[in-house]
């Protein structure tokens, strides 16, 4: 059974940092291409960041400079370093598995940047 678990979203002030973490199980992980999506109610949701297996990363021109995606194959997690918070980055944070046709979600972990 896949599991991927997220968690580290919560509160934070306009400036803020918080880092998320993905904890993927049920997977060969190093093989998988992973990714942060992004989704704040009545909007579609959204790529933020994602990082090959190999480790290449891309990133919404939204975030770039603020946030860095990195994994760690041996603990089969993805993070999320998030800086600089803005009110606009609340939504609710996914997690995002792949590889070729497999493709799996977590459940997600809600991010709110208010002061």
């Amino acid at each position: 059974q896949v599991q991927l678990v997220e968690s580290g979203g919560g509160l934070v002030q306009p400036g803020g940092s918080l880092r998320l973490s993905c904890v993927a199980s049920g997977i060969t992980f190093r093989l998988y291409a992973m990714a942060w999506y992004r989704q704040d109610p009545g909007k579609q949701r959204e790529l933020v960041a994602k990082i090959t297996f190999g480790g290449s990363t891309n990133y919404a021109d939204s975030v770039k400079g603020r946030f860095t995606i990195s994994r760690d194959n041996a603990k089969n997690t993805v993070y999320l370093q998030m800086n600089s918070l803005k009110p606009e980055d609340t939504a609710v944070y996914y997690c995002y598995a792949n590889l070729g046709t497999r493709n799996y979600w977590g459940q997600g972990t809600q991010v709110t940047v208010s002061s």
